[in-house]
């Protein structure tokens, strides 16, 4: 399992990526793909099958930052339209609720602030978050919208943590990807944890015991 960060003293906030994060679920993240995959095939002319094969492709050429979102802007697609279409096709429903990852979550707000930082649009994660069962339990959420700059960005990075108010060494960043999610809020002197699994991330719960 993940062990705790080693600098931890000092933190007053902890920023928690979503989808992979807070849950865990392949199909969903199909119907993102799939959708992607249909905007960049009306785009280009092609198939779903070959736009599919060409996002892959440009994601793997743009190392361990290729995020989706990244990989549709360099095809020539705009943030806007894909979260558009995310919000009218993706149907979180039926989404595995953990009852754990709500009480660790009430848990650790006794003592930290709690923020999101996703790279999914305000809709679709209010949704998600309504199926897991975690409405209501963070300061703030942060989407794709409030910037229009996908994971990772250093100015969003920036704007962040002015707007909950924490220095960096204040501040825990917990994701299920290194490069995306952590890679560049450790650069900037953040703790870090990677997380991939409930049980991975229930170990946040010693930052209180």
């Amino acid at each position: 399992m993940t062990p705790l960060p080693a600098r931890l003293e000092g933190i007053r906030a902890i920023v928690f990526d979503l989808d992979g994060t807070l849950y865990q679920d392949d199909r969903l993240g199909e119907e993102v793909n799939q959708s992607a995959c249909r905007y960049v095939a009306k785009l280009k002319g092609i198939t779903a099958a070959e736009a599919d094969l060409l996002l892959t492709e440009t994601r793997a050429a743009n190392g361990g930052g290729g995020t989706l979102s990244r990989a549709v802007e360099t095809l020539g697609g705009e943030l806007k339209e894909m979260h558009r279409r995310f919000a009218d096709e993706i149907h979180p429903d039926g989404l595995p609720a953990d009852p754990r990852v709500p009480e660790l979550l009430r848990l650790l707000s006794t003592r930290f602030q709690l923020h999101i930082y996703t790279n999914n649009n305000r809709d679709l994660s209010e949704r998600i978050m309504a199926q897991i069962g975690v409405t209501g339990l963070f300061d703030r959420i942060f989407t794709i919208e409030d910037f229009w700059l996908p994971k990772p960005d250093r100015m969003v990075i920036n704007a962040i943590l002015e707007q909950i108010g924490c220095l960096p060494a204040e501040t825990l960043f917990v994701g299920d990807r290194y490069e995306v999610d952590l890679a560049l809020p450790e650069s900037m002197g953040c703790a870090i944890f990677e997380t991939r699994t409930v049980a991975e991330l229930l170990i946040l719960s010693q930052l209180v015991h």
